[in-house]
């Protein structure tokens, strides 16, 4: 048998960066997204022996190590390594490991990755994981046992799937609001909707400290504020079908979170985004926690297709995708 486990990828519509301690932890978070049709995906093939074999098809390495002797975290695929120790596992076996988006682009890929790992290996296990104990127990393994910096919504976002307002009190309270948002407005949301690779490739924990050494000494605090009071005005638009108040706030939501942090932003990306500020782009943001990867636009109806040439034009690359509302999943075959 092999056991598969898939997880969706998220884009964060407002919020971000709320979601890091100890902002969440002092102040609250609260973070605003959904989950596209891209996917970070985990295979197991049980073996008759003790080692584990680890294919990693995006980075073209592949490492092995006993299921029984104590792992070295070294940089080289951790989080199955931090995986297979969580979930006890004492058996050999084969792990492919594939993901849609490169890592870096502002999407969630390593968190995501860890959700559809630990997805796999319960299903091979025979045990029911999902929604908070799934994204927990991925939040455990990445921040906590590894030790790598970041917030708290990748994890829930890939766990439970589709739009999500979800609150951050720290660790101890992470609530999860599946919002009801009728069919003709998520689809005149994706109508409008642009995703432009701008090329560049994030270091997110770099940007990440950087943020919380500025709210630590204040300079921050007042952006990050407003990035959480401008997530639940996305909130209520997005609810009522407001779509271009909606747009106007994704570009409030940028202006303010650039002041977090001056590592955030960089020239190829403020090019990028005033190109389509100045084709009738409404407003938009940089996915993740900045310095590259994906930008999402918004764009009324009429002048998507002259916003999507201007970016063209301009360096970037479009990229096809929908939303998707399911959250993890696994499953078997032969």
């Amino acid at each position: 048998m092999v056991y598969r486990g898939r997880a969706p990828l998220r884009i964060s519509f407002g919020g971000g960066g709320t979601d890091v301690a100890p902002f969440c932890e002092e102040q609250g978070g609260a973070i605003l997204g959904s989950t596209i049709n891209k996917y970070a995906y985990c295979s197991i093939s049980p073996r008759e022996d003790e080692e584990i074999i680890v294919h990693s098809l995006d980075f073209d390495m592949t490492i092995r190590f006993n299921a029984r002797e104590n792992v070295i975290y070294d940089g080289k695929l951790d989080l199955v390594k931090a995986a297979m120790k969580a979930m006890e596992i004492q058996n050999g076996c084969e792990v492919w490991l594939e993901c849609d988006a490169p890592a870096g682009s502002g999407l969630g890929t390593s968190s995501t990755v860890m959700v559809a790992i630990l997805k796999a290996l319960a299903k091979w296990q025979g045990r029911e994981l999902e929604g908070y104990e799934l994204a927990d127990l991925a939040f455990q393994v990445e921040r906590i046992d590894l030790g790598i910096s970041g917030g708290y919504q990748d994890q829930y976002a890939a766990s439970f799937g589709g739009f999500n307002f979800i609150e951050f009190h720290g660790r101890r309270r992470v609530v999860v609001n599946p919002l009801r948002i009728k069919k003709e407005i998520i689809n005149e949301l994706q109508y409008n909707l642009l995703l432009c690779y701008t090329g560049g490739i994030h270091v997110s924990a770099k940007i990440i400290d950087d943020q919380v050494k500025n709210y630590r000494k204040k300079s921050g605090f007042e952006a990050m504020c407003e990035v959480k009071q401008l997530a639940y005005d996305m909130k209520d638009a997005l609810l009522l079908g407001n779509l271009n108040s909606f747009g106007e706030l994704l570009n409030d939501g940028w202006e303010a979170k650039k002041r977090m942090s001056d590592r955030i932003t960089n020239p190829q990306i403020d090019f990028l985004y005033e190109e389509a500020k100045a084709a009738g782009a409404l407003g938009g943001k940089l996915l993740g926690a900045g310095g590259g990867g994906f930008l999402l636009l918004y764009c009324p109806y009429n002048l998507r297709h002259k916003v999507a040439a201007r970016l063209q034009a301009a360096g970037g690359q479009l990229t096809d995708w929908v939303f998707e509302l399911r959250g993890a999943q696994s499953w078997s075959c032969r």
